[in-house]
């Protein structure tokens, strides 16, 4: 996309196959907030409402997998817009804000007898998260505008600003799946505390790796070749505990990298003094 003289034509010009899956993870974002709500005000038996609420999580994950490609698929072709751009943001706030931040609530955060301490403050967590994660798409939105300079845009070519919003809602949905399938709701308090975390890792300076630059043509070492294979074996045989695994490594790979940058940082400053 041009990054001089854009026109209102350019700039809304809406390709089909990027679209169609920008359009999949809105509508998938869609069916789990249904789901969540069936599970939660439909009169079923426990079982099905557990089954409704691991569906949701499915959906979710599903609505992740048409967002990664969305953009891959507008890059590979030349056929990026600013249109598809602010349509997959819109997207992302359904399936990866409010589906995640109804899911929590509905389970946990709502009022219940079993967290009567979240009666009066359940929903003010649940906002926030869905706060922080309109406000990192907009965010995004802005330092990757294509009228920016080109050094600016480079900068988010290879790390992400802040936790991506799709990575936000894996780490939830994850662990929701994990308490489903071990039937350790009794464990479900770790939730709150950990979306508090999570909000702020999505609008904080923290610098989180893209896979940008992971595609077709991308070469490996046989080691680096082994272990993803055997990581992508691991995620299918396991896939109940796996996508947990795989999505608290990526958030605490990311704020113990800065950590260690710090660090570094420092100390190289007081070896110069």
């Amino acid at each position: 996309m041009k990054n001089e003289n854009l026109t209102i034509s350019e700039a809304s010009k809406i390709y089909l196959l990027p679209c169609l899956f920008t359009t999949s993870n809105l509508f998938f974002g869609f069916l789990a907030i249904i789901r969540c709500m069936q599970a939660r005000y439909g009169q079923y038996p426990n079982s099905l409402t557990t089954d409704y609420y691991t569906q949701a999580v499915w959906f979710i994950l599903l609505a992740g997998v048409c967002d990664s490609l969305d953009g891959r698929i507008a890059r590979l072709g030349g056929r990026e817009s600013l249109f598809g751009k602010e349509f997959d943001s819109i997207a992302d706030v359904v399936s990866f804000g409010v589906a995640p931040a109804l899911m929590v609530f509905l389970m946990i955060l709502s009022p219940t007898e079993q967290f009567p301490f979240f009666r009066q403050v359940g929903w003010i967590i649940g906002f926030l998260y869905l706060l922080c994660a309109g406000v990192r798409l907009a965010r995004f939105n802005v330092i990757t505008h294509p009228l920016l300079p080109k050094a600016e845009q480079e900068k988010n070519n290879y790390d992400f600003l802040g936790l991506p919003v799709p990575a936000a809602a894996g780490v939830i949905v994850s662990l929701v799946l994990v308490l489903n399938e071990f039937d350790l709701r009794s464990w479900s308090l770790v939730l709150p505390p950990l979306m508090i975390l999570i909000s702020w890792l999505m609008v904080s300076n923290i610098y989180y790796p893209s896979f940008k630059k992971v595609d077709w043509t991308t070469q490996a070492k046989w080691g680096t070749f082994i272990i993803s294979v055997t990581a992508i074996s691991l995620i299918v045989l396991l896939r109940n505990i796996s996508f947990a695994f795989l999505f608290l490594g990526y958030v605490f790979f990311g704020l113990f990298r800065h950590i260690s940058r710090k660090r570094r940082a420092l100390k190289l400053r007081r070896s110069r003094r």
